[in-house]
C-alpha cells in the first residue's frame, strides 16, 4: 500500500483548516507539516502554534518535517502540537540516537531525513529504531524544483535493507511531484510520496487527488486516521 502525504505549504494559508480538510475528504494518508527555520534551510515556515491550531480540526495522522538546525531542543513542543511522526535531518546539529530516543519517548513515531548528497547508507547505524525513512528527491527548503530521479536508487536500496531486517518501516518520498508514469522500477520501493505544490495549489485539486489515490490504491489505510479531539 502506497500512502499519499500532502503538503500545507502549498496551501492556502488564510483557509488552512479547510484545505486540510479537503485532503481528508479526498482520502488521503496523512499531512505533511514541513518546518523551517531560516537557518537549516534558507526559508521560513511556520512553527508548533499553526500545528496545534489545526490539531483539534483534522483526524490526518500529522506528518511533523523539522527542516531546523537544533531538532532535539524542539521535539516536546512539536510532539505536545500534535504531531504523529517527527522527522529531522540526519545532518542537522543534533545528535541522531538522542533525537530518536526522544521522539520515540514521547509516544511518536520517528523519522530520519537525508538530502541529495547524503549517502543511504549514513541511515543504516539507526534504521532498526526508526518509523520512517525520509529520501529528499530536492534540495530542502524550496519549492519548485525539479523531481531528482536519480534519488530513486536510494529508495530502493532503503526498502530492500528494510525488508532484509525485517523492518516495518515507511520510505518517503519527499520533494516535487513523481512522474504520472513512474518507471516499473519504482512500483515497489516507496511506502510513502510527498506531493509538492500541484497537490494542494489548485482549488479543484481534492476531488482529483481522490481519484488519483483510488485509481493507484493510495488510498488511506484503515486506521490510519485519528480520532478528531473536541473542544
Amino acid at each position: 500500500m502506497i500512502k499519499i502525504s500532502p503538503s500545507v505549504l502549498a496551501a492556502d494559508f488564510s483557509v488552512l483548516r479547510r484545505e486540510v480538510q479537503d485532503m481528508e475528504r479526498a482520502g488521503v494518508s496523512m499531512i505533511h507539516l514541513d518546518v523551517m527555520d531560516g537557518h537549516f534551510v534558507p526559508n521560513l515556515s511556520f512553527g508548533a502554534p499553526v500545528i496545534r491550531s489545526l490539531r483539534p480540526h483534522s483526524g490526518l495522522v500529522f506528518d511533523v518535517h523539522l527542516m531546523i538546525s537544533d531538532p532535539l531542543r524542539y521535539v516536546e513542543d512539536y510532539a505536545a502540537a500534535g504531531a504523529d511522526i517527527i522527522t529531522f535531518h540526519l545532518e542537522s546539529d543534533s545528535g541522531p540516537e538522542e533525537t530518536i530516543r526522544k521522539i520515540r519517548g514521547l509516544g511518536k513515531k520517528a523519522g530520519l531525513a537525508l538530502k541529495p548528497a547524503t549517502p543511504w547508507q549514513e541511515a543504516l547505524p539507526y534504521l532498526d529504531e526508526l518509523d520512517m525513512a525520509v529520501v529528499m528527491t530536492v534540495e530542502p527548503g524550496f519549492g519548485g524544483q525539479k523531481f531528482m530521479a536519480d534519488m530513486m536508487p536510494k529508495v530502493k536500496a532503503l526498502r530492500e535493507e528494510a525488508v532484509k531486517r525485517g523492518l516495518p518501516l515507511d520510505i518517503l518520498v519527499d520533494g516535487a511531484s513523481p512522474p504520472a508514469r513512474p518507471p516499473r522500477r519504482w512500483k515497489t520501493a516507496p511506502m510513502c510520496w510527498w506531493p509538492g505544490p500541484p497537490c494542494l495549489a489548485s482549488p479543484i485539486m481534492p476531488p482529483r487527488c481522490g481519484s488519483f489515490c483510488r485509481r493507484r490504491s493510495w488510498a488511506r489505510p484503515e486506521g490510519e486516521v485519528r480520532q478528531r479531539k473536541s473542544r
